[in-house]
């Protein structure tokens, strides 16, 4: 191997066909309850109806997240069939993108081949990313042009060519139409720290940005349109402004997180396995240039770390939180941290990469203890090829934990194979074992093996079972319980079965729990009944 290159090409070929694999798995996971299957289900009527200038959740009009992320996953439907396979591959197509976009950016920061390849790895490494891909919300859209137009717009500072900010504006206008404003904010914090601290103020602020703008422009037409179209000015006024404000302040959203410090310590786990030598790196880095008073350093960047602080500090001071808020910004994470691992690399600082790789081996042990208990106690083998080539990857894995080699070398190779090894069994083995547990999804199943008619079946008013809504192919009616005739049907949880005041027969029940709230009674089979709920389809008698 080349003394300088920290994973040789071969490596890094097996470590991509790796994540590659990864991903891939995940397509066929049965969509999870309540984002991943409500946002299906939504962009599900879109391509049965061919409307898709119009949003509903449900019944109610959606006036909420942009269309971007439905038009695509509708389209993908429209072309592949309804399945949740074809509902995800926009998704994994986008996060593939955001791959060689972080190669691009880590090229034009570093030129440095090595360290490109190793954050594009980084990145499809990171906890967070490997779960948008199967539980599929809009954030994997976001992610993939947000990356793309910070790489855009460093190449058009680079280069001063228009195809480069035209380009940047068209993706800054996708990143906006999948989530509003806050792909902006990640986008402008990047580049604005990349020009404070480069100086290079007149290469962006020049006629040609004017490109930028008109793209941006012609981009969001679309999406303006699609709002006006349903709620008129209302619905513009909202996209533009409102959407992102009324989030920061919780307006309309129960204030789940008043914790400042919610998104620092969210990365420890959405950023693994590289979250503590990432924030080892900010915290030096941060310490340096305070030390220079923020001079300009030759071969020092400032769009990844300057990136990280200004979004980290504005999120942290919205009123409603949650972890995948944080998948923008990890495309300019994995770039810092592949540059601060190159750092200790280059600078034979092995003391610091020893605690590194302590720490990882303590993380890999309890992983890998974790994942045979899980076996044992909870999935069992679910699919026998898979789990043969997940135990092909501990033996890599473990083969090189006690190889003689560079020791940086060691802690991100195995890094990355732990990273590929466990998402291998939690996408084949555990995700879809745990996915049974959801009585919506369990209920169309019942309906698809005999063959039962979906007419006159409703749910209750404010009911959010989307798993049956899309595993039936339609929109369940919702109907007050109160206004239920002979002949109908209805599914109901065991808690309000005493809202049911009409004589009625039991013709099915499935156990259900809500899966994104894991705990170790229902993983324990001997407390599990305790924690499961029942999914009950009736029929009204009189």
């Amino acid at each position: 191997m080349n003394p300088n290159q920290l994973l040789s090409r071969n490596q890094i070929f097996f470590l991509f066909v790796g994540f590659i694999l990864v991903y891939l798995v995940g397509l066929f996971i049965p969509l999870m309850e309540n984002d991943s299957a409500q946002h299906a289900t939504m962009a599900m009527r879109m391509a049965n109806s061919g409307n898709f200038l119009e949003i509903y959740k449900g019944d109610n009009p959606y006036l909420d997240k942009p269309h971007l992320h439905f038009w695509l996953a509708a389209l993908s439907m429209k072309f592949f069939g309804i399945s949740h396979i074809a509902y995800r591959i926009p998704a994994i197509l986008c996060l593939f993108l955001a791959a060689f976009s972080v190669k691009k950016i880590a090229d034009l920061l570093y030129k440095n081949e090595n360290l490109s390849y190793t954050a594009s790895l980084i990145f499809l490494a990171s906890q967070t990313i490997i779960l948008s891909a199967h539980d599929v919300r809009t954030d994997a859209v976001l992610t993939g042009f947000i990356a793309l137009s910070v790489w855009q717009f460093l190449a058009f500072i680079k280069t001063q060519k228009i195809n480069n900010v035209v380009l940047a504006g068209l993706f800054t206008a996708l990143a906006f139409s999948s989530k509003g404003l806050m792909a902006i904010v990640i986008i402008g914090f990047s580049v604005f720290s990349y020009l404070l601290y480069s100086r290079e103020w007149l290469k962006f602020f020049n006629l040609k940005i004017i490109f930028a703008a008109l793209s941006f422009g012609v981009g969001i037409l679309p999406i303006l349109y699609a709002y006006y179209h349903q709620f008129g000015n209302e619905g513009v006024e909202f996209i533009l402004f409102n959407q992102s404000v009324n989030r920061l302040q919780a307006k309309g959203f129960e204030q789940n997180s008043p914790d400042y410090s919610f998104f620092f310590h969210t990365l420890l786990w959405a950023f693994l396995p590289f979250s503590i030598a990432f924030y080892t790196g900010v915290f030096e880095r941060t310490k340096n240039l305070i030390k220079v008073r923020f001079q300009k350093v030759e071969g020092v960047e400032f769009l990844t770390l300057g990136g990280f602080w200004l979004v980290m500090l504005v999120f942290s001071f919205s009123k409603f939180k949650l972890p995948h808020y944080l998948n923008g910004l990890i495309p300019i994470l994995s770039v810092f941290t592949a540059s601060y691992i190159f750092e200790i690399f280059e600078k034979n600082q092995w003391k610091k990469a020893r605690v590194f790789w302590v720490i990882q081996l303590v993380v890999i042990s309890i992983s890998l203890v974790g994942v045979l208990m899980l076996t044992y106690y909870f999935t069992g083998i679910h699919e026998v090829i898979l789990f043969v080539v997940g135990l092909f990857f501990v033996g890599t894995l473990l083969l090189y934990i006690f190889k003689k080699e560079n020791m940086v070398r060691r802690w991100v190779w195995v890094s990355l194979l732990f990273a590929i090894t466990i998402n291998i069994f939690l996408n084949s083995q555990f995700y879809p074992v745990l996915t049974q547990y959801q009585g919506g999804l369990k209920m169309a199943q019942y309906f698809e093996k005999n063959q039962l008619s979906t007419q006159n079946l409703f749910m209750p008013k404010d009911y959010e079972i989307w798993s049956f809504d899309f595993y039936t192919q339609q929109n369940t009616p919702r109907k007050e319980v109160s206004l239920l005739k002979k002949g109908d049907r209805v599914l109901v949880y065991e808690n309000d079965l005493q809202n049911i005041t009409q004589p009625y027969e039991i013709l099915h029940q499935e156990k259900h729990f809500k899966i994104t709230k894991l705990s170790l009674k229902f993983l324990n089979p001997k407390t599990r009944n305790e924690k499961l709920k029942k999914l009950y389809l009736l029929e009204i008698l009189n």
